[in-house]
């Protein structure tokens, strides 16, 4: 029951955040004399998690490793069922950052008890593959949630989506009461002063520093991007739609995960780190999907023949299959930029499959080895967390002020940046050999 549990921050929150922007309309207002524009409005629509999932992230791991990282557990999902009860009562963008920050709570929580535990059972030699398993596990159930969430929304609007997940919140709380057992592990002290010196992972933290800058810009601006009106640089497509680009990457991640983990365990931490740096290329080329579909005469609607899908089909006489249009319309109104996005997010999930199982067991190794297993993925946690409060306000000034895709190029740019600065240490740490010394 923990698998499930760290990819809350993979909620319908994320697949329906371009339909909170329509429709709770955010505009510049002034606060104590400052103006806040649009764009930053925005960007704390993502920031307001963020900024509590950094607050959180110290006394969280601590408590972990200082006490029974199950009861942690069960403490932020009981936290979520209220947060998601909360959902459907925002009625403005304020009310929208504050229930957002306590998601972030509740997330946080979830994904680094999930990992600590997974991390801590886990051996040296399979612990990539364990973590790429788990990772795959939750994917799963977040690509089913994607799906559901963009197909609810156009038929109930928000009130359903976070019905159900409280129910699933429930039978998680429920199911980690019955099923975990105690974890007795007692850490004393402070781990975090001892790890924050540790080598390895202050070199795998100039990577995942500038990294973290990189993924929250491209994740959090694809669906932006598909969604929004055209008029704000998107594409303007409907929530099903929407859905598909955010679930492409998960389901690829999903499936190369288990197998990359393997791999990492095989020949190293490092090299698969490095070859993460692939999602800056495949981010740069997000904004030209338009141009891709086009010059590759991709159709501007995806239809099936309603009547040749039936044939043979034994109907209902009430239901004639003249009465059933010739066409139906598979996503809504799309463009020929559709199918290029698609691909292009799965690309995203492909190159991330190989940075993250890697990078997550080098953690664990790291905390494993000097106690202090949950403060260890603590610093992964806080190490991201400049990036992920940062990005979105600056994805939103971009977004306003320069254009769509300056976000993309900005987002791609840190990803490379990222690579480069972690193999120029290893090499000057390590020669030639650096990527397999990991």
């Amino acid at each position: 029951m923990i698998r499930p549990c760290h990819r809350l921050r993979h909620a319908p929150t994320s697949t329906c955040k371009a339909e909170y922007i329509n429709e709770l309309d955010p505009s510049g207002t002034t606060v104590f004399g400052i103006t806040i524009g649009a764009g930053l409005i925005v960007g704390l629509y993502t920031t307001g998690f963020t900024f509590a999932q950094t607050f959180a992230v110290v006394p969280l791991a601590w408590a972990g490793d200082r006490f029974d990282k199950r009861l942690v557990l069960l403490g932020v999902l009981g936290l979520g069922v209220g947060v998601y009860a909360l959902f459907p009562l925002v009625d403005s963008s304020a009310s929208f950052i504050a229930v957002r920050a306590l998601q972030g709570i509740a997330v946080t929580g979830a994904g680094l008890m999930s990992l600590s535990l997974v991390g801590q059972i886990a051996t040296l030699e399979t612990r990539a593959n364990y973590i790429g398993k788990a990772n795959a596990a939750s994917f799963a159930a977040s690509i089913l949630g994607s799906l559901s969430a963009g197909s609810l929304y156009e038929a109930f609007g928000f009130g359903p989506i976070f019905a159900i997940i409280v129910c699933i919140m429930l039978v998680a709380w429920l199911g980690t009461v019955l099923s975990l057992a105690p974890d007795d592990t007692r850490v004393h002290g402070f781990p975090f002063a001892d790890l924050a010196f540790n080598r390895r992972l202050l070199t795998i933290s100039s990577f995942r520093f500038q990294y973290a800058f990189a993924v929250t810009l491209v994740r959090t601006w694809v669906p932006i991007f598909a969604g929004v009106s055209a008029a704000e640089g998107g594409l303007a497509y409907g929530a099903l739609a929407v859905s598909l680009t955010v679930v492409a990457e998960k389901f690829t991640n999903m499936c190369c995960q288990p197998f990359t983990g393997r791999l990492s365990d095989a020949h190293g931490r490092a090299l698969f780190v490095f070859a993460g740096g692939a999602y800056g290329l495949v981010a740069l080329a997000v904004p030209f999907s338009p141009a891709i579909g086009t010059a590759l005469g991709v159709p501007a609607e995806l239809v099936v023949s309603a009547p040749a899908v039936l044939a043979g089909a034994t109907l209902p006489a009430w239901l004639p299959l003249e009465s059933i249009p010739a066409q139906v319309s598979l996503f809504g109104e799309v463009s020929p930029a559709f199918l290029p996005l698609v691909g292009l997010s799965g690309l995203l999930g492909v190159a991330d499959s190989f940075r993250v199982p890697a990078s997550m067991a080098l953690f664990a190794d790291e905390g494993t080895d000097d106690g202090g297993v949950a403060s260890s993925f603590g610093i992964r946690e806080l190490v991201w967390r400049p990036g992920s409060v940062i990005a979105p306000l600056l994805g939103g000034w971009l977004m306003y002020e320069i254009g769509m895709a300056s976000v993309f190029y900005v987002g791609g740019a840190f990803a490379l940046t990222g690579v480069g600065t972690v193999l120029l240490i290893l090499v000057r740490s390590h020669g030639r050999n650096a990527l397999f010394a990991w």
